[in-house]
């Protein structure tokens, strides 16, 4: 049975009180330890805060004694714009906001305000915190580094102006890529769709890849010794070596409309998904003399769809949520990694999100139930269901050293872990 690695792929790894990036400390969707023994039991009680979060997808992050996420504004002039917001952990308290671009999407539908499920605008992607650093890849392809004691703009990259890139239907969502003291974004134009920037100074350190993007967040893996970063693009899934931006590999992989669930490393496999027909694969990874090639496992056409719910590895399994438009009624499933066999389903859920702390899974469902079951091949069990937010929900929750995050179109709730 496959078992999930540990992976020390930063230079400095982030306490595990922090969730410094849209797929946590150890990039995998888990805690970087398990709750302490005293939380193993924890179920949740009322809320310590509860704050404004209007418009948008963005998922929270924290770091040290503050919480970060994007949303929408009306400015002085009253247009629309994204802000990212800086919230006190322990109180939900403002300490600062900062204004981005316009919020603009084209056609996202609806009324992101609303409980209506299908959908909505404000911004798709999650802030990225390394040291005394906030960095935003915002829905227009602007990079910003803010200063995270007070919201500063440090520097930006325009990625459409300066790069030559092409932004893509329904905007970016992909969240910035933080290793080694640097920032890895996509999206821009032939010979430069990877970037990696120096997080200090703005100064770009590589580009390559002449690759058209996707709204999926770029995964960090260490395949057969090697760092690397994995993208899900037009082409299929691109790796790039993160110190030279050099490719390892490539997979081809179908692409309709949005691919929007980043790929899921587990140990030297790679699984991927999208919606709009295409289904689902686990790819291995092998390499000799230097060399990486990808080999096919199993693939499964317009199964095990993930619209834009990047499902989590543990201990030989996938966990996510599955299924394509199913707003309010998507499942929850455990598959066998080595076989792509569904082990238990659990409908409900619709297209929200979940990470993990040791054998606990807090899943949120996309109309604000968050629930609390276990990590259980063997059956879904479930300890705890309560509808906390109002609007939609098609963010991820996040843990802190004292509080599990979640958010919604309208509000974000900070719940005790004590």
């Amino acid at each position: 049975m496959l078992r999930t690695p540990t992976l020390l792929l930063t230079s400095a790894l982030c306490s595990w009180a922090s969730w410094p990036q849209y797929h946590g400390p150890l990039f995998d969707k888990s805690t970087a330890t398990t709750l302490s023994a005293s939380r193993q039991g924890w179920l949740p009680r009322a809320p310590s805060w509860t704050q404004p979060t209007p418009l948008g997808f963005s998922s929270m992050t924290t770091d040290k004694n503050s919480a970060y996420t994007l949303i929408a504004l009306e400015d002085e002039n009253g247009l629309l714009r994204e802000v990212c917001l800086s919230l006190d952990l322990a109180t939900g308290a403002q300490r600062w906001k900062s204004w981005l671009g316009l919020a603009t999407y084209g056609h996202g539908g609806g009324n992101a305000g609303t409980s209506a499920n299908s959908g909505g605008d404000g911004p798709r992607s999650t802030p990225s915190i390394e040291e005394s650093r906030i960095f935003i890849y915002d829905s227009q392809m602007v990079l910003y580094c803010l200063s995270a004691r007070s919201g500063e703009k440090l520097w930006k990259a325009d990625v459409i102006r300066e790069h030559g890139g092409t932004n893509i239907m329904w905007k970016n969502a992909s969240s910035p890529l933080l290793v080694d003291q640097r920032v890895i974004i996509y999206g821009g134009g032939k010979k430069q769709s990877f970037i990696a920037f120096e997080q200090s100074t703005g100064k770009v350190a590589w580009k390559s890849g002449s690759e058209v993007p996707t709204h999926a967040t770029p995964s960090l893996a260490s395949i057969h010794g090697r760092k690397q970063a994995v993208f899900l693009c037009h082409s299929g899934m691109v790796s790039v070596d993160t110190q030279t931006g050099e490719e390892l590999w490539r997979q081809a992989f179908p692409f309709k409309v949005s691919s929007a669930a980043s790929p899921v490393i587990c140990g030297n496999r790679v699984f991927c998904s999208a919606g709009y027909g295409v289904g689902s694969a686990l790819y291995e990874i092998v390499e000799k003399n230097g060399v990486f090639r990808s080999v096919e496992v199993w693939r499964k056409r317009n199964e095990l769809v993930n619209h834009w719910s990047t499902p989590l590895f543990y201990n030989g399994y996938l966990y996510g949520i599955f299924g394509f438009k199913k707003y309010g009624e998507a499942p929850l499933q455990c598959v066998e990694l080595e076989s792509g066999d569904i082990q238990w389903s659990k409908e409900g859920f619709g297209p929200g999100n979940l990470i993990r702390s040791g054998n606990n899974l807090f899943i949120l469902s996309d109309d604000g139930q968050l629930v609390v079951a276990e990590a259980n091949p063997q059956r879904y069990a479930e300890h705890y269901r309560k509808k906390l937010l109002s609007g939609k929900c098609w963010s991820t929750p996040t843990v802190s050293d004292d509080f599990l995050l979640i958010r919604s179109t309208v509000e974000a709730v900070a719940l005790p872990l004590d």
